[in-house]
């Protein structure tokens, strides 16, 4: 009985607890739910100013937005307005021109009809004056406008000749200013040594006795020498001198590096002969190699197939005319360049064409081939491009220009070629040249005497005064060049003088 009056005891005290604590937690509870509203409130009031904010700033957005447009719109009406006023200015200014126009067109109308009216009038009394000349001469209109047309001609020719003269010569001071400007600061701005080689070589040795020797027993030394390099040695009587006579340069240089190396050496048999030649074969080879190599280097050309730089470098030992083939292939090359700068062009392209623009004469195929024409066909088998290869075989103009290169390469290798003392010409083709000239002059009628001088680049024709007028002399001048130019081949230009003189001799007794 004690206990259970203990536990209900117990449990009494502990429900008064449990109710007191649960009294005070609902107090916390509420003061928890008082400040979270009041935070609430506080946080809900900043949220509605930060709205109001944004929509008052959103706001004035807008209405600047809002503004700039009806700016806009404002500016593009103003420009409307002002267009629409000058297209009404422009409208009525056409209206206006038109008015004029209708007004002169009707004037025109008006005197066109008058005048047609005179022109009848006119035919009217053209063909009564002409019926009366008719009756009063005795000739027809025909007849007499033969006639007049006949007795004019020749004074037409005549003054045609003399108009044709002043064109020409008003186009050449013209056309020609710039051209001449310049090929004469092309050719002042290269200089290029020239040196003329013949077709035999002087081989210098110290003393006399080392002729016997080259000889040999029964002459056999000489003839392995000649039948080894293709060159015919010339032992004779000269001092100290031995003449190797070759057309090819290339084996007479073989054949005087041989002897040198075989005089030197002092060991001069048949199979020493042999051996060294072949030697000196291949040292002039790599010798042409390095040649050719060396100037495209000095001309600055680059990207040049080997077979072409051994090309090159073979035209060293060749020569046109007494001119060296590569001396003057280099002073193409660079009258080229100086004159396609000169001009705008590509001056590396022209270089390049007035190097190669005489290979094909050191071209070991097709030899019947004009040398242009081989030389194109070679620039074009080792891929050069078609500005160079055509500049290369139009030179000579066997084949048709199409590129500005060529008369450039044309006109350059003219320069160098046609230069007093650049080439030699023979005596015979010389002198057929200057009587072809006196004969075509003599052909002409009224023609007295003819004399080519200055080395065939001037013609004087003297003519018969009795036979040939002022008037037609120019015209015979002209006459003369043409065909000259039609029909003859000769370096640079020949000058036609053509000279008339009246003569009155009287005797005192």
């Amino acid at each position: 009985m004690e206990v259970l009056i203990g536990v209900i005891a117990f449990l009494a005290g502990g429900s008064i607890a449990y109710f007191i604590g649960r009294k005070s937690l609902l107090g916390k509870a509420r003061n928890i739910l008082k400040e979270a509203e009041a935070e609430a409130e506080m946080i809900k009031k900043d949220k509605i100013l930060q709205a109001k904010e944004k929509f008052i700033q959103l706001k004035a957005d807008h209405e600047q937005t809002i503004n700039e447009r009806n700016n806009k719109v404002l500016m593009a009406e103003n420009r409307i307005k002002q267009r629409e006023a000058t297209i009404s200015q422009r409208i009525e200014e056409l209206q206006r021109k038109k008015q004029e126009q209708e007004a002169i067109k009707n004037n025109l109308n008006n005197q066109i009809e008058l005048m047609n009216k005179k022109n009848e009038e006119l035919d009217r009394s053209i063909r009564m004056a002409v019926e009366q000349l008719e009756k009063l001469s005795g000739m027809s209109a025909e007849e007499a406008k033969a006639q007049l047309v006949e007795s004019l001609k020749s004074d037409a020719k005549a003054e045609a000749m003399g108009y044709i003269s002043e064109v020409i010569e008003e186009a050449k001071m013209s056309a020609t200013k710039e051209a001449k400007k310049v090929v004469i600061n092309t050719i002042q701005r290269v200089a290029t040594e020239e040196a003329i080689e013949n077709s035999v070589t002087i081989f210098n040795i110290d003393n006399d006795d080392i002729k016997g020797r080259i000889i040999g027993r029964e002459g056999r030394n000489i003839r392995a020498l000649e039948a080894a390099t293709g060159v015919e040695i010339i032992v004779d009587d000269t001092p100290e001198a031995i003449i190797l006579s070759a057309f090819d340069p290339v084996r007479r240089e073989i054949a005087r590096l041989s002897l040198h190396q075989l005089v030197t050496d002092g060991r001069i048999h048949p199979a020493r002969i042999e051996e060294v030649v072949k030697k000196v074969e291949k040292q002039v080879e790599e010798e042409v190699i390095e040649a050719g190599k060396r100037t495209c280097i000095d001309l600055g050309i680059h990207n040049l197939h080997p077979e072409l730089i051994r090309l090159v470098g073979k035209m060293k030992y060749r020569s046109s005319y007494g001119q060296n083939l590569l001396q003057h292939s280099r002073e193409v090359a660079n009258l080229c360049s100086i004159m396609a700068a000169e001009l705008g062009l590509n001056a590396k392209a022209a270089k390049r064409a007035g190097l190669l623009h005489d290979i094909g004469k050191v071209g070991e195929e097709e030899p019947e081939l004009p040398h242009a024409v081989l030389g194109m066909k070679l620039a074009e088998r080792y891929k050069e491009k078609p500005d160079v290869c055509n500049a290369i075989g139009s030179h000579h103009e066997e084949v048709e220009m199409t590129t500005l290169l060529a008369p450039i390469v044309q006109v350059c290798d003219a320069i160098s070629g046609a230069r007093p003392g650049a080439r030699r010409e023979a005596v015979e083709s010389y002198i057929k040249r200057l009587k072809e000239l006196e004969d075509m002059a003599l052909s002409y009628p009224g023609v007295v005497k003819t004399y080519a001088i200055q080395a065939g680049r001037e013609l004087r024709v003297i003519v018969g005064s009795d036979k040939v007028s002022d008037k037609e002399a120019e015209t015979l001048s002209y006459d003369i060049a043409k065909k000259i130019q039609d029909e003859m081949t000769y370096p640079g230009q020949v000058k036609i003088t053509v000279i008339r003189e009246t003569r009155a001799v009287s005797v005192a007794k």
